[in-house]
């Protein structure tokens, strides 16, 4: 991609990077057809020796829970090489090159089963995204790249220093080594805390957030969009396949904290979204709200299991955070993408100049009206699949940390709705609005693709809760070993 010509042969260049996201979509379709949901295992394994004298290998394997995140990854891809179809006209080959290496990088943190591998391809997705916001971001690129590079970067330091101490103990670097070793409680609470700023900051959990909002506004379209829907969800991944199996003790001790972490998130950053004007922002804060309600689902297992005994109850909690996982994905990628298609006729983000969108973008407003009901969580749409089964979950467990969490209803609603209003069916007060030019062509592509997700996923939650359920099992056992709790079940 980064040789194919220049500018001069910018078509040569967006073929083949459609070629490329087919073939992967593809390739996802061969492994989901070939994957046997009822087992726990890692599946289509590759194990070759890269680094011998430190023990680190070339080790890769799916599961359940990795799987549907390498589907979306690929996905995804393919709608930002779609959407820059006819957005983008500066450096093509290298927009797109940029994508395709983040879309690598990331798969290749979903497969990594070596702890090193796993950091190598961690901090190589910084990369590409980085240079994606330095380069064809919007004003304050510059300040917003530098922002996202350091916040995250400097998080998986301590990181990276819980790996070679595991290493150092289980004489492996295997993560399904790590499983099967026992640390004392004070080691998994230092290596807890070691994995929590690394996750923290990339899903983002408050207060590490801030530098998501400035990623969002200054980030291309297709930046804003892999980093809601992929970026984000590296973070609440690293919870799942390193924080509740390797450190049970210490998940369990240190629940309440996240769990606060995450009502704050879901509180206090939606009543930021209400007071946001700029409506990048308005999407970027709702962001770290929905993704509040993801954590809250991972770190409520405790709670669950020590009030009512059920480990039902439990398995829908992390199944409802892994589902909201994908679903937001689908709505916030899908409300980016709208957005980059009314920035890229109007070049401004305020919502007060905006107004009558609806009035000459008709089909566009309807593919946004959809994209904002998943948002607010309708049902029928993907956004109240995994919210409502977090929800239903912890109900019994607690109610006022279900109180809590159920206001994104209306906070969610509040902003959302209000947004769209003012949008699109507020008075037209300048030429410009009226000069607005409907989608079409691949755009039109792109948000019946985003669609089709939406309800997909909305109506048949099944899909994803089959692929989840025996991973789900096994990582329940993990995160209950040794717990006190455990006895209750």
């Amino acid at each position: 991609m980064l040789f194919t010509g220049g500018e001069s042969r910018v078509t040569y260049s967006r073929c083949i990077a459609l070629g490329v996201s087919l073939l992967c979509i593809f390739w996802c379709m061969l492994l989901y057809m070939n994957f046997d949901n009822s087992t726990s295992a890692m599946q289509f394994q590759e194990n070759l020796t890269w680094i011998p004298l430190y023990g680190i290998n070339y080790h890769l394997g799916i599961d359940g829970i990795s799987l549907p995140l390498i589907i979306l990854t690929c996905y995804v891809t393919l709608l930002v090489v779609l959407a820059a179809w006819r957005a983008v006209q500066y450096k093509v080959s290298q927009y797109l090159a940029m994508f395709l290496l983040m879309q690598g990088t990331v798969i290749g943190v979903f497969v990594s089963l070596d702890a090193i591998l796993f950091y190598v391809f961690w901090e190589a997705m910084l990369i590409p995204m980085y240079l994606s916001i330095g380069i064809w971001g919007a004003e304050k690129r510059s300040y917003a790249s530098i922002k996202f590079f350091i916040f995250t970067f400097f998080g998986s330091a301590l990181m990276l220093v819980a790996f070679l101490y595991m290493g150092i103990q289980t004489k492996s670097f295997s993560i399904l080594e790590f499983y099967n070793y026992s640390f004392n409680e004070t080691e998994q609470i230092f290596i807890f805390l070691a994995f929590l700023l690394a996750f923290a900051v990339k899903v983002p959990m408050w207060p590490v957030h801030t530098w998501l909002p400035d990623a969002h506004t200054e980030a291309p379209a297709g930046g804003s969009v892999v980093l809601a829907a992929l970026m984000l969800k590296l973070g609440a991944y690293g919870f799942l396949r390193f924080n509740l199996p390797i450190t049970p003790l210490a998940s369990y001790k240190l629940d309440e904290v996240l769990i606060i972490l995450s009502l704050i998130a879901i509180v206090y950053i939606g009543l930021i979204a209400i007071a946001q004007r700029d409506m990048k922002r308005l999407i970027a804060y709702s962001s770290v709200a929905h993704m509040g309600f993801v954590t809250l689902g991972i770190f409520m297992l405790y709670i669950i299991v020590q009030n009512t005994g059920d480990y039902r109850e439990a398995y829908m909690s992390l199944e409802g955070g892994m589902v909201q996982m994908v679903s937001h994905a689908f709505g916030a990628g899908a409300m980016f993408l709208g957005f980059g298609v009314l920035y890229n006729q109007y070049k401004t983000r305020l919502i007060s100049n905006f107004g009558g969108v609806a009035k000459t973008m008709p089909v566009f407003a309807a593919f946004f009206m959809l994209f904002s009901m998943s948002n607010v969580g309708l049902p029928g749409t993907s956004g109240f699949v995994g919210e409502v089964m977090i929800l239903l979950a912890s109900f019994k467990a607690n109610f006022w940390i279900t109180a809590l969490a159920a206001t994104t209803l209306i906070l969610s609603a509040a902003y959302t709705l209000w947004m769209f209003r003012q949008v699109f069916y507020g008075n037209i007060d300048n030429a410009q609005v009226s000069e607005l030019v409907d989608v079409h062509g691949t755009d039109i592509c792109v948000f019946i693709l985003l669609a089709a997700g939406i309800l997909f996923i909305g109506l048949y939650p099944e899909a994803l809760l089959n692929m989840y359920h025996a991973s789900v099992g096994h990582l329940l056992d993990l995160s209950l070993r040794g717990v006190p709790v455990a006895s209750n079940l």
